[in-house]
């Protein structure tokens, strides 16, 4: 008899909804000032507290739902308490030097493993351990947590979950990282590019102009100030899945089959 494969938790339509929900919440959260009138006035470090309230809401909608859906005990929150603890550690080891981040393989590999809905939560939580255990709280820090959440999540919408194993897998999951990588740090240039000033007549955000005219302006920022800090995040992250992942993504499985989070609960009626 061949073991059961290990297969990641399925998003139920309660799940989808409430990741729908936080999502839109979230580019709300980033994009606004981008549509913003130029006497409106950039708050983010004002706004920051509400959207913080609101995200810790939502992630515990997210956690409900996903409990509703795919009866979740226990044993998950264990193990998410125990992977953002990891992931936490691990951030501190690289941040500040050249983007190397080894932090974001390991929600890679656990996004990929335990699905879309619990691997938002775990790059949301991980991202909030780690500012707690580093000192890093700020206005900055929901921001990081909505970012790090669409990071890891998007791991787990990766196509093939029951099938695609082996070298093709760790490309595309090495791939998906280098990406995702880039685009981590691209959204979270977002926040910051539209709350510092003065940053040079090519690449400052001015409110109240044309949207396509700040994107440029963004484009060149984000080339200016964060192109190397990025590589370095998305080259490391594909070093250490290709070396790391493949005996990563057997441990994570391998703890996924022994808690059998998709197992139903059965009750069988017997006659005395």
């Amino acid at each position: 008899m061949t073991a059961r494969s290990a297969r990641p938790v399925r998003l139920g339509r309660h799940a989808v909804a409430a990741l729908v929900l936080v999502s839109a919440v979230g580019l709300v959260g980033f994009g606004w000032p981008l549509l913003a009138g130029a006497g409106s006035g950039l708050a983010h470090a004002e706004d920051a507290p509400w959207l913080f309230a609101v995200l810790l809401v939502l992630l515990v909608g997210v956690v409900l739902a996903t409990i509703a859906d795919s009866g979740l005990d226990a044993k998950a929150v264990a193990m998410l308490g125990v992977l953002a603890a990891v992931g936490a550690a691990l951030r501190p080891l690289g941040a500040g030097t050249a983007g190397l981040e080894p932090m974001f393989f390991l929600m890679v590999l656990s996004g990929r493993v335990l699905g879309p809905g619990f691997g938002f939560v775990l790059g949301s939580v991980t991202m909030f351990a780690s500012a707690l255990l580093t000192g890093g709280v700020g206005p900055w820090m929901p921001f990081q947590m909505l970012s790090m959440g669409w990071f890891t999540m998007g791991a787990g919408l990766l196509p093939g979950p029951d099938r695609l194993r082996g070298r093709g897998e760790l490309l595309m999951l090495a791939g998906y990282g280098f990406v995702a990588a880039f685009a981590y740090g691209t959204v979270m240039n977002l926040y910051g590019w539209t709350i510092v000033p003065g940053l040079g007549s090519g690449i400052s955000f001015v409110a109240g102009d044309p949207l396509h005219e700040n994107l440029v302006r963004f484009l060149a920022y984000c080339t200016a100030t964060s192109l190397g800090w990025d590589l370095g995040r998305a080259a490391l992250t594909v070093v250490l899945t290709l070396t790391v992942g493949p005996t990563l993504l057997r441990a994570l499985r391998r703890a996924t089959r022994r808690a059998a989070f998709d197992a139903r609960v059965e009750f069988e009626v017997r006659a005395d």
